[in-house]
C-alpha cells in the first residue's frame, strides 16, 4: 500500500524498531505540518493509508473529499480530531487501538517532572547559573503536601504511584463514576469539589476532552485554589474554561505548569502562558519519547498490515467496510 505518515516533525519513526513493520509498503514520511486541507490533499493525493501522529492533523470532510484513493486511517487512542461520519461516507476505515489498561507512562513521568521543576524552580535556577548569578531563589519541598488528581484514569493512577514515593498525600476528584471507583479502591476522595480545589497544594488534570468535559474546570475552581498552589495540565487545554487559567495566573496568586494549548503548535511568543513568570510551559511533549513512539506506532503499523491482509483490527467504523 501507499502509506503516508503525517507530522513526524523530527523524522523519528524511521529510527525505531517498529518502522520495520512497514517494509512491504511504499512509505512517505512528512516531517512538517500542513494545516490547509487543500494543500494537504495535494501532497497526499496518492495515499491509500494515512498514519496520524495523535491529534496533530485534523481529518475532516473537506480533506476526505479530495482523497479518492484513501482507504485507511491508522492511529492510536482517542480521535476527536477525526470526522468519523465523513470517513464512513467516503468508505475510509478508521482503525485506532484504544490500549485499554495501558497508561502513557511518558505522560505520567512528564507530569511528575513538571511538578518537581516548578517546586524547585529548575528552569530559573539553570538560567541563573548560566548567567553567572548562582542561586536565584528558594524552592519548596514536595513531601507532606497534597496532590489533587482530577480524573481517576490510567495516567492519574500512575502519577499517584510516583507521588506516594515522594511522600505526597493524594486526594481525588472527577466524575461521579470515577469518584465511586476511587472510593471502592480505598483512595481518598475529597468531600466536595470545592474542598478538592481549596485543599490541594497541587492540582493535576487527567481527563479526556470530549463535549461533556470541555470547560469542566472553571474560573471559580481556580479562584478557590490555595495561594501559591500549582495547576498542572498535561491532558488537554480545553478542559479549562477559555481564558480562565490566563486570568488567574495574571493575578499572581497561583502557579501553572502546562503542556497543552488551545492552538498547537503555539508560536505566539506573547501568549500569557509563555510570558508569565508563574508559568512553566512545555510544547506538548507528554507522549514525545522514543519509547512511547515505538510502543504506539507498533500498534499503528500493525493495523496497516492487518488491513492490507484483509483482516482489519481495532476498527472504529466497521460500516465503512460496506
Amino acid at each position: 500500500m501507499k502509506v503516508h505518515i503525517l507530522d513526524d516533525w523530527f523524522d523519528t519513526l524511521r529510527t525505531l524498531p517498529c518502522f520495520a513493520l512497514l517494509e512491504d509498503h511504499d512509505v512517505t514520511v512528512w516531517t512538517d505540518h500542513e494545516p490547509d486541507p487543500e494543500r494537504l490533499a495535494t501532497r497526499v493525493a496518492e495515499a491509500e493509508a494515512l498514519v496520524l501522529f495523535r491529534e496533530r492533523t485534523a481529518i475532516g470532510a473537506d480533506l476526505l473529499a479530495r482523497l479518492p484513493a484513501l482507504r485507511l486511517i491508522s492511529q492510536r487512542s482517542v480521535y476527536p480530531h477525526v470526522d468519523v461520519a465523513a470517513c464512513t461516507s467516503h468508505g475510509v476505515l478508521l482503525c485506532s487501538n484504544m490500549h485499554a489498561g495501558t497508561p502513557s507512562y511518558a505522560a505520567a513521568e512528564l507530569t511528575l517532572a513538571l511538578i518537581l521543576a516548578s517546586y524547585r524552580q529548575i528552569p530559573q535556577q539553570v538560567a541563573s547559573i548560566r548567567a553567572g548569578d548562582w542561586q536565584m531563589g528558594v524552592g519548596r519541598t514536595l513531601r507532606g503536601r497534597t496532590l489533587g488528581l482530577y480524573g481517576y484514569g490510567r495516567i492519574a493512577r500512575a502519577v499517584a504511584g510516583y507521588a506516594a514515593a515522594l511522600g505526597l498525600q493524594v486526594q481525588w476528584w472527577g466524575s461521579e463514576e470515577g469518584r465511586a471507583r476511587a472510593a471502592a479502591d480505598g483512595a481518598r476522595v475529597a468531600e466536595s469539589r470545592a474542598a478538592f480545589f481549596a485543599g490541594s497544594d497541587i492540582v493535576s488534570l487527567h481527563v479526556r476532552l470530549k463535549p461533556a468535559t470541555r470547560g469542566i474546570v472553571t474560573a471559580e475552581d481556580l479562584a478557590a485554589m490555595l495561594p501559591r498552589s500549582l495547576l498542572v495540565n498535561t491532558s488537554r487545554s480545553g478542559l479549562i474554561a477559555p481564558g480562565a487559567l490566563e486570568a488567574e495566573v495574571a493575578r499572581g496568586r497561583i502557579f501553572a505548569a502546562v503542556d497543552v494549548y488551545e492552538t498547537e503548535p503555539l508560536r505566539d511568543r506573547s501568549h500569557p502562558l509563555l510570558t508569565h513568570p508563574n508559568v512553566l510551559p512545555t510544547p506538548h511533549i507528554g507522549y514525545v519519547t522514543e519509547d512511547e513512539f515505538d510502543l504506539q506506532f507498533a500498534d499503528i503499523f500493525a493495523q496497516v498490515n492487518a488491513f492490507a491482509a484483509g483482516a482489519p483490527i481495532h476498527v472504529i467504523n466497521p460500516e465503512a467496510l460496506a
